[in-house]
């Protein structure tokens, strides 16, 4: 572990490093509260180690800037201070150790801040994954439901104001209810992996796409209108076609799959346009591609 010690008394720099130097700690000096700034901003330390007497961590108002920081990184502050020392801002640093130094107290407060350092990192890892949870669909990897509106949302206004057309796409597997009851939803999780997969790769980069509920899909495609939004649809489903899943029971049989696609297409966008009416168009135009036989496109301009 790399730790930013700001000790400018010789002796005791000398315990330090002789009760933390090694294989096990990097130890990283820091005459002045500038440069141990620079350090933790950089990300290259997150334990600081400082004397609040020797160093000039109170007149560089280090720990405050530390503090009213948005660090990716939570930064433990261990103080040296004298006991009964006046003005530390006890509120603002982890903990303290009384000067002069004792080996064995130092590595016992060491000890107890990598524990503190570690719970905090598996916290932040926790509080991360659920709200990615919270925006991400596990399976396919594409945003969820709630996700999409929001960002689809943003995508509209943008092209409103630039005056740009908009399109969306809803597509929907054809025969994903029949995948499901022959071959079970192992192989339906499957066929949904491998569609989320080829619309991704046939979509535009920065394209905002979404699952919005079982295997129904819905794409934003600001500055796209009629015809190209049909191409891009008609690549998505001949993409989906040539994909093949295989299925091993009694003997090899392949998974044929095949989607629908429905598209809304504005050619000018108004204050008053919102997305949902759009999303729920696109839907209905999928429905119609469906009941016309599914594996195919079909366009409503609006």
């Amino acid at each position: 572990m790399n730790i930013l010690v700001m000790e400018n008394d010789p002796k005791e720099w000398a315990v330090i490093q002789q009760t933390l130097g090694g294989k096990k700690h990097t130890l990283i000096p820091a005459p002045t509260g500038e440069q141990a700034w620079e350090y933790i901003q950089s990300g290259e330390a997150r334990f600081v180690i400082a004397n609040w007497q020797t160093s000039d961590v109170k007149t560089s108002n280090l720990i405050s800037r530390v503090r009213a920081s948005t660090l990716s990184q939570f930064v433990y502050i261990l103080l040296i201070t004298p006991k009964n020392e006046e003005g530390v801002p006890l509120h603002q640093i982890d903990d303290t150790i009384p000067s002069p130094l004792k080996p064995d107290d130092l590595k016992n407060r060491v000890m107890i801040a990598e524990r503190i350092m570690s719970l905090t990192s598996s916290l932040s890892e926790a509080r991360q994954q659920l709200e990615n949870r919270a925006v991400f669909d596990e399976l396919t990897g594409f945003i969820n439901r709630a996700a999409f509106l929001r960002q689809a949302a943003g995508e509209l206004e943008r092209s409103r104001r630039a005056s740009l057309p908009l399109s969306l796409i809803a597509f929907d597997i054809d025969n994903f209810k029949a995948i499901n009851d022959s071959y079970g939803g192992e192989i339906g999780d499957a066929v949904l992996k491998v569609v989320s997969q080829v619309i991704r790769e046939k979509s535009r980069p920065y394209d905002c796409i979404g699952r919005w509920s079982g295997d129904e899909f819905v794409v934003a495609l600001p500055g796209v209108i009629g015809a190209d939004a049909e191409k891009i649809s008609e690549r998505i489903i001949a993409g989906v076609r040539g994909a093949r899943i295989e299925v091993k029971k009694d003997a090899p049989l392949t998974v044929n799959v095949k989607i629908s696609a429905g598209i809304a297409s504005l050619s000018r966008i108004t204050t008053s346009t919102e997305m949902e009416p759009i999303i729920q168009q696109a839907r209905q135009a999928m429905t119609r591609a469906k009941e016309a036989g599914g594996n195919q496109v079909f366009l409503i301009y609006s």
